[in-house]
């Protein structure tokens, strides 16, 4: 379909076959050579206009399509986006075909298969409609020039353009044709032949009117202005030149933005602005700016106070201004569609189109377009753009977040927060605020709107799993994306289960299984816990055979942990996230409509906060699939509870051990003896110590010890940049190595004062005494601390409970560097 040699044209815009009259064109012009037209094919204009003749090929040779916006004049050689969207700056747009630039129509023959006469530019003038220009020349004695010897290229103005024209602007060039006129038709002139393949964009070229600048910009879009007029007919090549029509008469530049600013009375808020934030200094020099500059009126409009605290901010007055210009140049007339740009403030802006007028954001706001200057344009708004960082923290909640931003005002809490402050709002969409929420007691709303707000300013990206954040209630926070209102966890994970009734079998397992301790102390847990309906149909005697099989239970009360804090909110719907359990299976985590399926189970209720972790309910027990039971009883009590898994049976299989070494215990930072003791303080009454003073800790059975051994510092010193000024920081590296005391076993005796006593004492204590007093040598069976003091009660302060604790060797299980930062 195309040729894949490049072919000389006569006008400059496309690969056609060579006619005899562009032939002799070229014979006589040197620069319009294969090379030049070559670098044709890549200008924007150029490949437009070769797609609008694509789209025009059944109309016959040489015809483009073009779209004409509904109730205008205007057409446009269209991009891919407005042609398929039949529409222009959202306005209906009819399809024309005419002859392609160059060409004309002949009669009975279809298309436009004749090439149009090629004249000299006063004649070519006549011959591209543009004859006000042409009789204006007549009149200013400009004629004689364009049809003489030269190679000039002439910006015409349309018959619209100068109808368009200010009335007086018009009269006046027209009382002074000599002169005004003249000079004003050569402003539109160059003394040079230049294609719109060589109209660059932000080219500034010298017109032949007392070196005036006129400034081209070519869009990607293939529009090419000038001075922001746009050429609506371009390359019409004459003997002497080429005519290219514009859609307006251009206006002389000789002025920065910064002095159109200074001198317009009613932009002297910006101005002030502009002036106290140092951007103004910018506006002067040389460059490619667009700047969208808000009226006083504009900032009139403004809440009271706002324009106050800004022009008292240097940092939100900078950002303020700066959020107004675009490093690049847009005229008017290039936009056709929406499109964003980033600003010098270094956040975006949306410039569309509406009809005649351009958009900011979404919003008609232009009262005033394309003010070109020597080193830009400038378009007069009716809204001030505001930008983030210019804002106080309480301006930046949007529409959907308007009930918190009313509560945060009606509470007093907006008015609390310092200007100087640094604070990170949390801020729930208005959906989040249900109507029992919002007939909440104001203190309590008030506390929990606290909630929401953090001390510190923080960004997205400073965030990670996990993390604390206090709150200005004096709340800890950890950081999940949530669709709900915050409510910071106050209790742990144990603490939860212990006071909600519905958990009550499986806490009790969690107790037989010596993991209620787990659950009590600090970490990240993400615990699926089972509710009472889950173990249905499960006898007493059924319980004992479970709790017996202390590894089969922990196997399957570790399959419902997780190491680390997941929020069924925080998963990316309908995505399947596989976990990794305690107990070393895995789960199969989904949400679906805001709900979380466990293993394609339903969670009841998600995203119980706790102090050390999350807790998911669910209304069955869950088992890993893969795990194998050996163990007849076993298999018949799990398929009494699971009903949505085939459980394996492997005759005489066992379930492994799971040692409780998964969680770290605290650690203990002193002059550690080889015994960690402390005094039961729950039997103090109780207690009559008959060997002079020791100490000693209670521990449970196959409970362990955390030593810490301290290696030598490392210390280095080196200088930092904080808030602008060096400091000296000294930084101390410190080697730990965590050390397990054990296996420990514990033991208790119980003495008494005398043999009537211990006769006394036995007859208290019935059977259990016996394995008390056994020492190691028993079965291991020992009483609980609460159990023996229920036991001693009204038993009298003679006899003595005494704890001793036996050590294994000891194991290392991790190593652990600390860094300690001194600053000076």
């Amino acid at each position: 379909m195309y040729d894949s040699e490049p072919r000389i044209t006569r006008h400059g815009q496309e690969n056609v076959q060579q006619t005899p009259q562009n032939k002799k064109l070229t014979q006589s012009h040197g620069p319009y050579d294969m090379k030049s037209d070559h670098s044709a094919a890549f200008a924007h204009y150029d490949k437009i206009l070769t797609h609008s003749r694509i789209r025009a090929r059944n109309q016959g040779p040489n015809v483009c399509a073009l779209q004409q916006v509904m109730g205008t004049k205007k057409k446009y050689f269209s991009t891919c986006r407005n042609w398929y969207q039949q529409a222009i700056c959202g306005k209906k747009a009819t399809v024309l075909y005419e002859c392609c630039p160059g060409y004309m129509k002949m009669d009975n023959e279809i298309g436009c298969p004749a090439v149009a006469p090629i004249d000299h530019v006063y004649g070519t003038l006549g011959i591209v409609g543009a004859t006000s220009t042409q009789q204006y020349c007549d009149k200013s004695m400009l004629r004689e020039e364009i049809e003489g010897r030269g190679s000039f290229t002439f910006f015409a103005p349309s018959n619209d353009a100068w109808d368009q024209l200010d009335s007086e602007i018009h009269r006046n060039l027209l009382d002074n044709v000599n002169i005004e006129l003249y000079n004003a038709l050569h402003h539109h002139m160059l003394n040079k032949r230049m294609l719109t393949k060589d109209l660059k964009n932000g080219l500034t070229l010298v017109s032949m009117y007392n070196r005036q600048k006129l400034l081209i910009n070519h869009y990607p879009n293939g529009v090419v202005t000038v001075n922001c007029a746009r050429i609506i007919h371009g390359n019409q090549i004459a003997t002497n030149g080429v005519v290219h029509v514009v859609d307006r008469v251009l206006t002389a530049v000789g002025n920065t933005i910064r002095d159109i600013i200074e001198t317009e009375e009613d932009l002297s808020s910006f101005k002030d602005s502009a002036i106290t934030s140092g951007v103004m200094n910018i506006l002067g020099r040389p460059g490619h700016y667009t700047v969208f500059v808000p009226t006083n009126e504009a900032f009139a409009r403004l809440p009271r106070g706002v324009l106050g605290r800004i022009k008292g901010d240097r940092v939100a007055s900078e950002a303020l201004v700066k959020f107004h210009i675009l490093n690049t140049v847009q005229c008017s007339e290039a936009i056709t569609g929406g499109a964003v740009y980033e600003t010098l403030e270094g956040n975006t802006v949306e410039v569309g189109c509406d009809g005649e007028s351009l958009t900011v954001n979404g919003v008609r706001m232009v009262k005033r377009k394309d003010i070109v200057a020597s080193n830009g344009v400038i378009h007069l708004i009716d809204q001030v753009l505001i930008p983030d960082s210019a804002k106080q923290v309480i301006e930046l909640g949007g529409a959907q977040q308007t009930t918190f931003i009313d509560l945060m005002a009606q509470l007093g809490l907006a008015s609390s927060l310092r200007p100087e402050g640094q604070y990170t709002l949390l801020v729930p969409l208005n959906g989040a605020f249900s109507d029992d929420t919002l007939r909440l007691d104001q203190r309590l709303l008030r506390t929990i709107l606290q909630n929401h707000i953090i001390k510190v300013k923080i960004g997205l990206n400073e965030l990670y799993n996990g993390q604390e954040l206090e709150t200005i209630g004096g709340k800890l926070l950890r950081v999940f994306v949530y669709r709900t209102i915050i409510n910071p966890a106050e209790k742990t994970l144990h603490e939860m289960l212990r006071n909600d009734k519905r958990f009550s079998i499986f806490l009790s397992l969690v107790k037989a299984a010596d993991l209620d301790d787990v659950l009590s102390r600090p970490g990240q847990w993400t615990l699926f816990v089972p509710t009472n309906d889950a173990f249905k149909g499960l006898t007493a005697d059924d319980k004992d055979i479970l709790i017996r099989d202390k590894n089969a239970l922990r196997n399957i009360l570790l399959y419902h942990l997780i190491q680390g804090v997941f929020i069924g909110s925080g998963f990316e719907p309908g995505v399947t996230n596989i976990l990794k359990t305690i107990q070393g299976g895995k789960l199969f985590l989904k949400t679906v409509n805001d709900t979380l399926l466990v293993n394609k189970l339903k969670s009841r209720e998600s995203d119980l906060m706790a102090t050390n972790g999350v807790i998911h309910v669910i209304d069955k027990l869950l088992y890993p699939a893969e795990l194998p039971v050996g163990n007849d009883q076993l298999l018949t009590i799990l398929e009494k509870l699971i009903k949505y898994i085939s459980i394996k049976f492997v005759r005489d299989s066992t379930f492994k051990e799971i040692p409780l070494t998964f969680y770290k215990i605290n650690i203990i930072e002193s002059n550690v003896q080889p015994v960690i003791t402390k005094e039961d303080q729950s039997i103090t009454q109780l207690t009559k110590l008959i060997e002079g003073e020791p100490e000693f800790k209670v521990v449970r059975e196959g409970e362990t010890v955390t030593k810490v051994i301290h290696g030598e510092p490392i210390i280095k010193t080196y200088t930092k940049i904080i808030d602008g000024r060096p400091v000296e920081v000294t930084e101390k590296k410190v080697t730990e190595e965590r050390i397990i005391q054990g296996p420990e076993i514990k033991y208790t005796r119980i003495t008494a004062g005398g043999a009537d006593n211990e006769e006394k004492l036995k007859k208290i204590l019935q059977e259990e005494v016996t394995k008390v007093t056994k020492f190691i040598e028993g079965d291991g069976h020992l009483l609980e601390d609460e159990e023996i003091k229920r036991l001693l009660q009204g038993a009298g302060t003679e006899y003595t409970k005494v704890t001793k604790v036996i050590e294994g060797e000891p194991q290392v299980i991790e190593r652990e560097f600390k860094k300690v930062h001194l600053e000076g």
